[in-house]
């Protein structure tokens, strides 16, 4: 397959809502899902949607085990998700730090539930759902609002905590 390219904030795309997939376990899907793990792995990203690369439709992959842009993350399942559903679980937040494909060298603190379960469809058209915490649900809530044409700075409540990743965290390499 290929490596797409990735959209950067800016592209009217970005900022459209996706379309539900009514056609699963498809050639076409397939190639899709194989592209944006690809792309992701290719940019060292935790997760990807699919209106990044320029698809329009409800499907978001994401998968962390050992990632130079995540060193302290946890390990994140490798995880394709159409059309999913967020159900909040608990009233916490957490404030943490997130970077995008899209939005390439910064960081941004945005707060989200800590405590989710996400709900959606494999690529062979099976439902399943998910409880989880942290870092793994702050990935999912980032890669779903793609879907919703939002982009994480627009939920960054101090724009004093969003800047350039040289600038940040100096002494990263």
């Amino acid at each position: 397959m290929a490596i797409r390219e990735i959209f950067q904030m800016g592209n009217p795309l970005l900022y459209q809502r996706s379309e539900e997939i009514t056609d699963f376990d498809t050639p076409e899907l397939h190639g899709l899902i194989k592209d944006m793990f690809e792309t992701m792995a290719d940019s060292d990203g935790a997760g990807l949607a699919a209106p990044q690369i320029g698809v329009l439709q409800r499907l978001v992959i994401f998968s962390v085990e050992s990632n130079p842009r995540y060193p302290d993350a946890e390990t994140v399942p490798r995880t394709i998700l159409i059309n999913p559903e967020i159900e909040v679980l608990d009233d916490e937040r957490e404030s943490g730090w997130e970077g995008c494909l899209s939005i390439p060298g910064m960081r941004g603190v945005v707060s989200r539930p800590s405590y989710i379960r996400y709900s959606g469809y494999n690529e062979q058209g099976e439902k399943f759902s998910r409880e989880v915490r942290g870092f793994h649900a702050r990935v999912v809530q980032h890669e779903c609002d793609h879907l919703d044409g939002v982009l994480y700075p627009m939920r960054i409540q101090d724009i004093r905590q969003f800047g350039y990743d040289t600038a940040l965290f100096p002494d990263e390499d």
